[in-house]
């Protein structure tokens, strides 16, 4: 194998939609054999949340269907762009957002939706699960498990996972 592939799942605070689709994906990624070929992280858009961790909602739903979410919101940086290889956004705020920071528009090939990668709905957008109640949490998972199938196999396809 070549140089590891590096992803980053970007949304607005970084505690909840991106460090599910963090753990989502690792742990996917780890079961279909492809550690060592594949490094992801998150961020948010925002900073008001930095240092802090995943919300505890995000954190028991993940528990609940066998995932582990962890690690500390921090805020996307411009070098970001440069350093990952594929940049995965939540929702077209947060694709704004990141287009925006590639003022010259060097890096706009790597920037996609997370949703582009779904299956098995028509959803375009990963919603913002913070202000509502649970279903939304369980929706944000059934997309973020979706589209890491996607994901795993555009990879594979790719040739980034063997």
């Amino acid at each position: 194998m070549g140089k590891m592939y590096r992803i980053l799942f970007v949304c607005m605070g970084n505690i909840c939609r991106s460090p599910a689709a963090e753990g989502v994906f690792r742990q996917m990624v780890s079961q279909e054999g492809g550690e060592g070929q594949i490094e992801c992280d998150s961020a948010g858009t925002i900073d008001f949340h930095a240092g802090s961790a995943p919300d505890s909602r995000i954190r028991r739903t993940g528990q609940e269907r066998g995932f582990e979410i962890g690690g500390r919101a921090r805020h996307v940086q411009m070098s970001d762009l440069a350093t990952f290889d594929l940049i995965l956004v939540m929702d077209r705020d947060n694709l704004d957002y990141v287009t925006n920071l590639d003022g010259a528009g060097q890096y706009r090939e790597k920037i996609r939706l997370f949703c582009d990668f779904v299956q098995h709905s028509s959803e375009t957008e990963v919603p913002d699960p913070y202000y509502g109640g649970q279903a939304g949490f369980e929706k944000v998972f059934d997309l973020l498990e979706d589209g890491s199938e996607g994901l795993i196999a555009f990879l594979r396809n790719e040739r980034h996972i063997e």
